[in-house]
């Protein structure tokens, strides 16, 4: 299952639309999850419109109609892997443990907020994923979200992508571990 990961959008506030790149990798998802702060409902309207089914939280900038229409946090089946969603996973420190308790049947948590993308993985296999945001960088060097690949049960990749110009992966020094 090829699962296409994003977070903290802020349209229209930071941008006309979502850049070519993450488009492209949203038209080719089978699942799309969205962690939160799209600003507007037109932003989840414009996902849903994709096709494949968006599973989405609201994040804390997000207006009255998408947090009437969205929960807080949330668990889905992907492909065999339970997944929690959330949009503020909360400070750095103790992330993955309060993550892990927030979660508990859950073999990962993908979460937004920071803007920094992040993939922790515990010994066990739970892991805690940020994939950036693809049209707010903030302080990061290049605009992202995440692909994953989900077989068998089991999350087989996780490929960071940066979608602005030049388009690719993003570099491993640029993602938090």
């Amino acid at each position: 299952m090829r699962v296409a990961v994003l977070s903290d959008t802020h349209l229209p506030r930071r941008g006309p639309g979502l850049p070519a790149a993450c488009i492209e990798a949203l038209g080719r998802a089978e699942l799309i999850i969205h962690a939160g702060d799209f600003s507007d409902i037109g932003t989840l309207i414009l996902l849903r419109a994709f096709g494949p089914p968006v599973v989405a939280v609201h994040g804390n900038v997000d207006d009255a109609d998408v947090q009437r229409e969205l929960p807080e946090s949330t668990v889905i089946d992907a492909g065999g892997v339970k997944i929690g969603v959330i949009h503020d996973a909360g400070p750095e420190a103790g992330r993955l443990a309060r993550m892990r308790r927030h979660f508990p049947d859950a073999g990962g948590v993908v979460f937004g907020h920071s803007h920094t993308p992040l993939f922790t993985v515990a010994d066990d296999g739970f892991f805690i994923l940020n994939p950036g945001s693809p049209t707010d960088r903030r302080r990061q060097p290049r605009h992202s979200m995440v692909k994953l690949e989900v077989a068998g049960g089991a999350v087989e990749t996780t490929r960071f992508l940066a979608v602005d110009e030049p388009v690719g992966d993003l570099p491993d020094e640029l993602i938090r571990h």
